[in-house]
């Protein structure tokens, strides 16, 4: 006698068909998602302080030493918070020199006109240059 899978059975399979493939797809995307960072700390300097000035949170999740999975929402929410002060007219300058900096300097002009500035630690993981928002150590 030959069974024949009643629709319930089908149905069943299937969703265990979808969730499987689900599962590997997002698994390849995330093994296959670029560490962040760039290359050297020139680029580093460009592209955070063009990431700050244009509230880029794409941009700036790329190039924080945060963990991936929250990276986005953390510079969403830190240029967000930068927005909502009328921040402006940011710069990054880099210490002790602009070769092998670890730390910066961010500086600019909030919305009433009045200058901001605090340090954030550089770090360098697998050759790639990164911004964290920590203070720098001594």
């Amino acid at each position: 006698m030959i069974d024949i899978p009643t629709r319930r059975t089908a149905t069943v399979a299937v969703a265990i068909a979808i969730a499987v493939t689900w599962v590997s797809v997002i698994t390849v995307l995330i093994a296959h998602q670029p560490d962040p960072g760039v290359a050297s700390p020139g680029q580093l300097r460009e592209g955070l302080t063009a990431a700050l000035n244009e509230h880029d949170a794409e941009a700036l999740s790329e190039l924080i030493d945060y963990p991936p999975a929250s990276a986005d929402d953390f510079a969403k929410s830190y240029l967000d918070a930068l927005a909502g002060r009328g921040a402006h007219d940011v710069t990054v300058k880099f210490a002790p020199d602009d070769l092998a900096p670890t730390s910066a300097t961010v500086s600019g002009k909030l919305g009433d006109g009045t200058a901001f500035g605090y340090p954030v630690a550089i770090a360098v993981k697998d050759k790639l240059w990164l911004v964290s928002f920590t203070p720098p150590l001594p």
